[in-house]
């Protein structure tokens, strides 16, 4: 399988990237992650300017045909076994391509949440978006040890 995660922005403190870097590591085994980081836009200009710009590259980000999950607080909670469950799924039904869209401190621009094929929330709480960055890489690894039935989640 391979995961795109396409966010806005890059990560700025040493111990987000760091931590990044290791779950990147950790999943080269599990599948092909690739980070594609959309350059943030200034918010002094407004927030919808940035939204839409920032919306320009994150769509460009996503490769054809994949399922794309955009995280928005909005979107449906699921636990670590139904994260796990989700991507087998989607890998039996032959989506070899999963994306994963985060956006910056701007938000999201409608057109991003138009494409998404279903939106996915971390947590009720708002996350900085570098924060949610290294939550997800952390669970789509947590989800592909639950699938072989290793021992990472008890």
């Amino acid at each position: 399988m391979r995961i795109v995660v396409a966010a806005v922005g890059r990560l700025k403190e040493p111990y987000f990237r760091a931590a990044a870097e290791e779950y990147l590591k950790r999943l080269r085994p599990y599948a092909e992650v690739r980070v594609v980081e959309v350059p943030d836009q200034d918010l002094a200009k407004g927030a919808e300017r940035a939204r839409q710009a920032e919306a320009d590259g994150l769509l460009r980000a996503l490769p054809d045909g994949a399922h794309v999950v955009v995280l928005d607080v909005r979107g449906r909670q699921r636990s670590s076994e139904e994260l796990a469950a989700r991507l087998e799924e989607l890998a039996v039904a032959g989506r070899s391509t999963v994306a994963f869209v985060i956006g910056g401190t701007a938000g999201l621009d409608e057109r991003v949440l138009a494409r998404a094929d279903e939106t996915l929330s971390l947590s009720a709480m708002t996350l900085p978006h570098q924060l949610a960055r290294v939550v997800l890489l952390e669970q789509v690894y947590r989800a592909f040890r639950i699938i072989r039935g290793e021992p990472y989640h008890w």
